[in-house]
């Protein structure tokens, strides 16, 4: 027997280990370059990404939660009210015309048409209805 005959009496087996090169390719499993591809895996905080959807130019300031008048029409008002009645704000909820929301205003606009005569108080009126509803005998305040 010579030396060159020799053989192990186990194989020489080595473990793959996973991201140290070696037998998995060139970027062993970790796709390609960024910050996933870096040890330790840090992701970046959620709420950066949230911050950044949010418009930021161009007049964004929340409009939809801006208070705007609730509308009534004239015409409404001439159907629910009779001659002499005074309109405000808590008289038209309490009418059902429309629902109430706490601190809200009314605008009346020049819907529709008035024949009663009614005295408005505390609602922002439009001039058309202003108009209308002086021309029918009312009064605002």
């Amino acid at each position: 027997m010579q030396i060159h005959e020799l053989k192990r009496k186990t194989e020489n087996k080595k473990s793959a280990q996973v991201g140290r090169g070696g037998k998995r390719g060139k970027t062993s499993g970790r796709g390609t370059k960024g910050q996933k591809a870096r040890s330790g895996r840090k992701i970046r905080p959620e709420y950066r990404d949230v911050i950044k959807k949010i418009p930021k130019l161009r007049g964004y300031a929340f409009n939809s939660i801006k208070n705007k008048p609730i509308v009534v029409n004239v015409g409404d008002l001439g159907t629910n009210f009779k001659n002499g009645d005074t309109v405000n704000p808590e008289a038209i909820f309490a009418k059902e015309i429309v629902s109430f929301k706490k601190g809200m205003k009314v605008k009346i606009l020049g819907g529709g048409e008035i024949s009663v005569k009614i005295n408005v108080e505390k609602c922002l009126v439009s001039a058309e209805a202003k108009a209308k509803i002086e021309k029918a005998g009312g009064s605002i305040k």
